[in-house]
């Protein structure tokens, strides 16, 4: 029998991820506010360099869930912004490697400070139970669906 207890109207909230638009659209406003000229989609790429930069753009393509034109587009524009910069792999020319500038690593801790206070705002009521569950079941429709 299948596990499919939602009304009609619910699930397509639940497909469409209103809860994570909901945020992305918080977190942008948020950074506006804090005077951060830059894009959750651009900020997403730099979150990942922050972890571990110098990657390739096929490897931030699979961090980000993004296509390679998606990628090539807001690397292009990181790099106007003069926030990453690309260097051509020692191993195989045909590779950009991405790295952050300056500039990037200075906007690091503001940025994430105001992501932890959007987070924190999304999550107010919220137990850490029902948020270890909901974790729980999107990592299960994840591997259902990958």
């Amino acid at each position: 029998m299948p596990n499919n207890q939602f009304k009609k109207s619910e699930l397509y909230g639940f497909i469409t991820g209103k809860a994570s638009t909901a945020i992305a659209r918080r977190l942008q406003k948020n950074f506006k506010q804090s005077s951060v000229d830059i894009t959750i989609e651009q900020w997403s790429v730099l979150y990942h360099l922050w972890k571990e930069d110098g990657m390739s753009q096929q490897a931030l393509c699979g961090a980000t869930f993004r296509d390679k034109p998606s990628i090539t587009r807001l690397v292009d524009n990181l790099e106007k912004l003069k926030l990453v910069k690309r260097v051509a792999s020692k191993d195989d020319r045909r590779i950009n490697m991405i790295y952050l500038t300056p500039e990037a690593l200075q906007l690091q801790d503001r940025t994430m400070e105001i992501a932890n206070r959007t987070l924190n705002e999304a999550l107010l009521g919220v137990t850490n139970g029902q948020i270890e569950t909901a974790k729980e079941v999107l990592q299960q429709v994840y591997e259902n669906l990958k």
